[in-house]
């Protein structure tokens, strides 16, 4: 059986394109009914969802709220808790005292003993008081505590002591009494700090003998 195909080709591809109009206009009404669908959907979940989900949590809110003011003495326990959240803090504010001896090791040349020691962790002041077999190891020793250093971690070298004065001294047939005081750096005694005490001689190379814990 033979078939002619008595449809001109200008109209084959009219019917074609016909074809792919409506099927371009179907899947694009079913994607417009999906994005209605979806912002429905979105829609839905704001204003009645989230809605509720916000007014449930207020009421907990309200609740717990009255709960926990019926608690009697809560105004102290609260108090209480903050005080114990602010321990840390202050824990590592608190100055570490007990590098001061293995400092004055350091810094105290031999022939110099001391009997009299005052700090003040407010002012971050030092008074240092005893005997020492000269004036001269008392001038080394106030020039000691003015050049000494200290590094943190091995970082730059910082001066430990400022205002480094030998307020008061006198001599005898025994060797020399004397009171220094001085302001210390604070970093000294942080605990957060990591600190070493470094000994500069300021005189000859002779006189480095005069301290037994210089490093």
């Amino acid at each position: 059986m033979v078939q002619f195909n008595l449809l001109p080709d200008v109209k084959l591809q009219y019917i074609k394109s016909q074809r792919t109009k409506h099927l371009v206009t179907f899947i694009a009404m079913v994607a417009g009914l999906i994005a209605i669908g979806l912002l429905l959907f979105s829609m839905s979940v704001v204003y009645l969802v989230q809605k509720n989900i916000i007014l449930n949590l207020n009421s907990n809110i309200t609740k717990y709220s009255k709960q926990l003011t019926a608690i009697p003495s809560v105004d102290k326990l609260l108090t209480v808790q903050k005080q114990l959240n602010t321990l840390t803090g202050l824990h590592e504010k608190k100055p570490v005292m007990s590098r001061l001896f293995p400092y004055l090791q350091q810094l105290t040349p031999q022939a110099v003993s001391l009997n009299k020691l005052q700090i003040d962790n407010v002012a971050n002041t030092i008074s240092l008081g005893g005997t020492a077999d000269s004036l001269d190891t008392v001038k080394v020793y106030t020039n000691a505590l003015k050049a000494a250093t200290y590094t943190v971690d091995g970082g730059t070298p910082t001066k430990a002591f400022s205002d480094v004065v030998l307020s008061n001294f006198s001599r005898d047939t025994k060797g020399a009494n004397f009171t220094i005081t001085a302001k210390f750096d604070p970093t000294l005694f942080s605990l957060t700090s990591n600190v070493k005490m470094q000994v500069n001689v300021v005189a000859d190379d002779s006189q480095s003998s005069l301290f037994g814990g210089s490093n």
